[in-house]
């Protein structure tokens, strides 16, 4: 029995050449002693078989191993633990049959997902989705059920500019200002908002997240810095009016800032006026959207989103690399709730989702997060859920696998066999509740927290999602299924759809 925090690693499952929790565990087994010699070199020796396979970057409070171990010794798990480093960590041990397998047997598993309640923010109102949603509301007779859906929220962007965004564009001079404005929309529909905002001068503003100038950036989307060359409104207005430029730049963007594993540059020793201002911007639209509390309507529309995945379902567009006639595709979710009680973390409103299914496929748990949240952000008709599992292909961005937790795997079936027929004790991680308790809040939600506040991955999925011009996602308007793009995503970025090459396995399972 194991538990582990996924950051930094790519996935459980050992991979030739990869960082994985499995390799790490491996390695500290042969170390303290729990694996001979002669099957050191090669897991497969001591049918090393894991309960739930968990991807990149997502973690385990409670999870399985099963294999064949030396474990005499009365003090293994101590010695196991000390070659291990601190957000991996082994519970114990229990004796099963010679023919247990740990996949096979587990009945069920228990997930938690830690979503900061402004990913149920509506898309800003001038980005490229915020529109699409009016335009297809008018267009279906959709615009005052769309408007009543989003009354809770109605006043949020205009408060946030007044309060947050307005008194940072009021210290720039004029032309810092439309260059801050030229960089901040160079993502959206560049010319059309920055005429738009010329025109209404400081009243209206696109929410954004331009990069942070220290996070690594490809070349060709930085703006090089020269005394003899054109300014950075040239540069920046170039990339504009350049489309498969900046098609580029945003494909560049999105790697960067959605990546769980984040690569950050060396310092840099000062930053122009321009990328002050810039981050300054970023920054006070982040602000405000950390000071959102989400209220009980919003919170009761999330639930009932969840609860359209309860039962039995085709789950083809949640995963990869499964038809709607393939019968794998049809997975059991027993329950899907959230906690009434949101907590506050770092000025940050968070709200927990645990889920309980049999099992469940490759990334199906984010994209069913993702498409819970777009539905409730966007204003969507509950029907989209249930129109989902239906043979129509339809791209799911997945959610950030920061905030994904493996709860426990559930072994009912085996411990009744177990303690009835076999003599042996139940696999029960309520044994280790205080060391998992402790270990949980320490290494794996303090991580989250931390993480969010320095990188702010969900504020950089979701704006993304907004500010992607394509017809893809259309399928969030009243305008439906039909409304968006059906085949592969050319051109989408894979944090925001499929696996990453390195993620995927030959089934699409995840446990």
């Amino acid at each position: 029995m194991i538990g582990y925090a996924g950051t930094g690693y790519k996935g459980i499952q050992i991979n030739a050449g990869e960082k994985t929790i499995e390799g790490d565990i491996f390695k500290a087994f042969v170390e303290a002693g729990a694996i001979s010699k002669a099957n050191a070199n090669d897991p497969k020796k001591s049918s090393l078989v894991r309960c739930a396979r968990t991807d990149k970057g997502v973690h385990a409070a409670g999870n399985l191993i099963s294999l064949k171990l030396i474990i005499e010794d009365p003090d293994i798990v101590q010695k196991i633990n000390q070659n291990l480093p601190d957000q991996i960590r082994v519970w114990g041990f229990e004796r099963t049959n010679g023919g247990f397998s740990c996949y096979q047997s587990c009945d069920s598993r228990w997930y938690e997902y830690l979503i900061p309640t402004y990913s149920f923010l509506p898309p800003h109102p001038q980005s490229y989705l915020g529109e699409k949603l009016m335009e297809f509301a008018t267009a279906n007779n959709y615009l005052e059920e769309y408007q009543e859906l989003q009354s809770d929220v109605k006043t949020f962007w205009k408060e946030a500019l007044e309060t947050y965004v307005k008194p940072v564009l009021d210290k720039l001079d004029p032309e810092m200002r439309e260059d801050v404005l030229l960089a901040t929309f160079k993502e959206g529909e560049c010319a059309d908002t920055i005429t738009t905002l010329k025109a209404v001068s400081n009243a209206d503003e696109v929410d954004s997240a331009p990069k942070e100038p220290s996070l690594q950036e490809d070349p060709s989307s930085k703006h090089e810095k020269s005394e003899e060359g054109p300014s950075e409104s040239d540069k920046i207005s170039e990339n504009c009016r350049d489309t498969s430029s900046n098609k580029e730049i945003i494909k560049k963007d999105m790697e960067s800032q959605t990546n769980e594993n984040i690569k950050i540059e060396p310092t840099k020793t000062s930053f122009s006026p321009l990328e002050i201002a810039i981050k300054e911007v970023r920054s006070a639209y982040i602000a405000a959207k950390k000071q959102y509390r989400i209220s009980r309507r919003r919170q009761d529309r999330v639930q009932e989103a969840l609860s359209n995945y309860i039962g039995t379902h085709n789950f083809h567009n949640y995963t990869v690399r499964k038809n709607y006639s393939d019968p794998s595709a049809k997975r059991v979710i027993k329950s899907f709730d959230i906690n009434t009680n949101p907590i506050i973390i770092n000025d940050t409103e968070w709200l927990s989702m645990k889920v309980h299914g049999q099992s469940f496929m490759m990334h199906q748990i984010r994209k069913m997060v993702g498409m819970a949240a777009l539905v409730v952000r966007c204003g969507t008709p509950m029907m989209r859920i249930s129109e989902s599992y239906g043979p129509q292909k339809i791209s799911i961005p997945k959610a950030p696998g920061l905030g994904l937790l493996l709860e426990r795997p559930v072994f009912a079936t085996y411990n009744q066999r177990a303690v009835t027929e076999l003599g042996r004790e139940k696999i029960d991680f309520d044994k280790y509740r205080t060391e998992i308790d402790e270990f949980k809040q320490r290494e794996i939600y303090d991580r989250i927290f931390r993480e969010e506040e320095q990188d702010h991955q969900f504020h950089s999925f979701f704006h993304h999602i907004d500010q992607h011009k394509s017809d893809y996602f259309m399928w969030v308007t009243a305008g439906g299924i039909t409304a968006a793009r059906t085949g592969p995503a050319n051109g989408i970025d894979r944090s925001l759809q499929d696996e990453s090459e390195d993620e995927a396995n030959a089934n699409g399972e995840e446990g």
